[in-house]
């Protein structure tokens, strides 16, 4: 636990204890249900559940808030009388199936025998804006918590929210306000949030402040941001590194999905490994190895098309693939603190 509070005593005083540092500002620990849980900030989709009804819904701050606007929001939600009324329901001592209606932000429940069997035999009656979850009756886990906010609390941050606010963090470390540098590249109208208008989009930007890295991973740097291709061509996806560790042969990379394991939906650390001897290799590599499975968000629902994340960043060769891309303003505030 003492290495876990203190950054420095695994990642140094550089860059990779800064982002360390606002990486670690996405989760929090609480009693929930009588049991200590490791609240992690969910994803926040931007519209992809609303294809089948005519009304959008949205998140919270857009899916960029930031964590010191949105865990306020999130203690009121786990304080509230219809969460306490969801953590008993989880308590019931019967397999419960869970129904959640994403744009009512209300929630209800089944026992009958036939409703339970269907979701055991793999026979979901879920849909994009209404997921089942089929739950145990013994208690709450943090799976459950992460649907609450999800489903009902409406609170998350989308994966350029996330490396927004990681970059923002370096920036303010290192005495810049990257929100300014960047605002009239990124098109901000006077007062207006510049999280607001960074999304993936402007990361593939060929703007001068964008700078395309070779992705061979002796080219890499702490805080460069993974771009992750889309079937139009558009890149539909970010993360960004944390660390590169050139004789161990591990890369760690920090992103917002919930196209993950469970436990690990919403902000969570990924890895590469490759090896050592060959760091003139791409990110492509085939034989490098990326531990991030991808699943459905929800047991029962569509898996992701791509297994892992490495799948993920190959795809669409034919369009280019993935890509990795620095933030040109902040190359002398890493230099500074050590980036490698």
């Amino acid at each position: 636990m003492a290495s876990f509070s203190d950054p420095a005593r695994l990642w140094g005083n550089g860059i990779e204890r800064v982002i360390e540092e606002a990486y670690r500002q996405f989760f929090r620990t609480r009693i929930i249900d009588g049991k200590i849980m490791n609240i992690r900030l969910p994803f926040a989709e931007n519209h992809e559940r609303s294809t089948l009804i005519e009304a959008n819904w949205d998140f919270v701050g857009g899916g960029k808030g930031s964590p010191e606007t949105l865990w306020p929001i999130i203690e009121e939600i786990l304080d509230s009388d219809d969460f306490q009324l969801y953590i008993n329901a989880l308590s019931s001592g019967r397999e419960t199936v869970f129904i959640f209606d994403i744009p009512q932000q209300k929630w209800s429940t089944s026992t009958d025998l036939f409703d339970i069997a269907r979701m055991k035999a793999g026979s979901y009656r879920g849909l994009p804006h209404r997921p089942y979850v089929l739950t145990s009756g013994r208690g709450a886990t943090e799976i459950d918590v992460y649907n609450y906010l999800y489903c009902i609390g409406h609170v998350g941050i989308d994966c350029s929210g996330f490396v927004w606010h990681i970059l923002t963090y370096i920036g303010r470390q290192g005495g810049i306000d990257l929100g300014r540098i960047l605002s009239p590249f990124l098109g901000v109208p006077r007062g207006a949030d510049p999280a607001l208008y960074a999304g993936t989009s402007f990361f593939n930007s060929r703007i001068s402040q964008i700078i395309a890295v070779n992705d061979e991973i002796r080219n890499l740097r702490p805080a460069d941001i993974i771009l992750f291709m889309g079937p139009t061509g558009a890149m539909a996806h970010a993360a960004i590194i944390q660390s590169i560790d050139l004789n161990k042969g591990i890369i760690r990379y920090l992103q917002s999905t919930d196209e993950a394991p469970l436990l690990e939906r919403g902000v969570h650390e990924s890895f590469i490994y490759f090896d050592p001897a060959r760091p003139y290799v791409s990110l492509k590599y085939p034989s490098l190895h990326w531990t991030q499975k991808r699943f459905a968000p929800f047991p029962g629902e569509i898996d992701s098309p791509f297994s892992d994340d490495g799948e993920r960043y190959r795809a669409y060769s034919e369009l280019g693939g993935g890509r990795v891309v620095r933030i040109r303003a902040l190359v002398p505030v890493i230099d500074r603190m050590g980036g490698l």
